[in-house]
């Protein structure tokens, strides 16, 4: 890995900043220096594209437009707002770090990056993005962008994906970072990152700093970064009871811990729930789910298979696919050992639900015109 000059990393900092000044991405958090805006924007980027987090932010600002506003909102209507976004947990970390900031540093932000690690939720990247954009701390912000461009830049063969990965990258960028304005240089970074230097189809001939992209110049530029592949997800089958009642469809609040903690959907059931036999049959699940709701609710409805496609979803560690059965029952059921309630279609809007749910809504309706 070769060493640079201090006239390269010089001659590096004014060429990455006048693209940057030049050309960076005109985007709502970065109007000001704002370390709450900082800090909304960085956390609502977490593994969600630019184009679709813009309106998220722009409505979450008139919702909760300080910290203060935030640390005071109801739970509800925070999931609400982040409702399409996924990783809930980030949301509600989000409110207990401003809880924290409002107890503990009396609605002051704490300026550092280290300081900053110390509010929850907030990691090692999104505490340099803020410490470095909203209070000038010369503090590398590294994440997948900044590996993938360094990487690239000095051709680094140690695996991002290892722990030992981050001493190696931060100490790397710390020394070509400028003191001046490194806000700006971990921004441009970001969109180097996300522009001429992506994953896959980098264009680095035409970059600004492609003279200093010495994977490009070698030829092996898609060799960086190097990675250990992760593991496949893992396979999950779960039915998806559809149920109607004239007072509504019947749906089930998620376990506060967990996956999809808090949140509603049809009521869920694995595949193994219903039956040990590991060959069984998609023919078989309306009787399965039909005894399993007796015997786990009391609820006595007869299910059949919707025309339906399986709807898949996938999470970082599971794909889940799903198989949409159907029951309607015009008599008044007994909900008491039921851990749900009944919703009209049209109160929807009031609950917060996930991303699978609004798949299987979806696939749902659209088995209305088929059936």
């Amino acid at each position: 890995m070769e060493k640079w000059s201090p006239q390269k990393i010089k001659l590096f900092q004014e060429k990455l900043l006048d693209w940057y000044d030049q050309e960076g991405r005109d985007l709502p958090w970065r109007k000001d220096h704002d370390p709450y805006h900082v800090w909304v924007s960085e956390i609502m980027l977490q593994q969600t594209q630019v184009k679709t987090v813009i309106p998220y932010y722009q409505r979450f600002m008139t919702l909760f437009p300080t910290v203060s506003a935030l640390a005071a909102a109801p739970e509800d209507q925070l999931l609400k707002a982040w409702e399409g976004l996924g990783y809930y947990s980030r949301v509600r970390n989000m409110q207990k770090a401003a809880q924290q900031i409002m107890a503990d540093y009396g609605g002051q932000w704490p300026n550092t990056a280290a300081e900053l690690q110390k509010l929850s939720g907030i990691g090692p990247y999104t505490a340099g993005a803020i410490a470095s954009i909203a209070f000038d701390e010369k503090v590398p912000a590294i994440d997948g962008n900044a590996f993938r461009v360094f990487s690239r830049l000095f051709e680094v063969d140690v695996d991002i994906t290892k722990p030992q990965a981050q001493p190696v990258f931060y100490s790397l960028i710390e020394e070509v970072m400028p003191a001046e304005r490194p806000g700006d240089f971990n921004q441009a970074i970001m969109d180097l990152g996300s522009s001429y230097m992506t994953a896959k189809n980098p264009d680095s001939e035409h970059s600004p700093v492609k003279e200093f992209n010495q994977a490009y110049l070698d030829g092996k530029e898609l060799a960086y970064p190097v990675r250990t592949k992760k593991p496949r997800p893992v396979p999950v089958n779960y039915v998806a009871l559809v149920i109607k009642t004239p007072q509504g469809y019947l749906l089930e609040q998620r376990s506060s811990k967990g996956m999809l903690a808090n949140l509603w959907t049809f009521p869920l059931v694995k595949w193994q729930d219903l039956s040990d036999d590991e060959d069984l049959k998609t023919v078989a699940l309306p009787q399965l789910a039909t005894d399993y709701l007796v015997s786990t609710s009391n609820l006595r409805l007869k299910f059949r298979l919707l025309p339906a496609k399986i709807v898949t979803h996938t999470f970082t560690h599971q794909k889940w696919s799903l198989t949409l059965l159907f029951a309607e029952t015009t008599t008044k059921q007994d909900l008491s050992f039921f851990p749900g309630r009944l919703i009209k279609a049209s109160d929807f809007a009031s609950v917060t639900w996930p991303k699978v749910q609004q798949k299987l809504w979806d696939e749902y309706q659209k088995s209305l015109s088929v059936d």
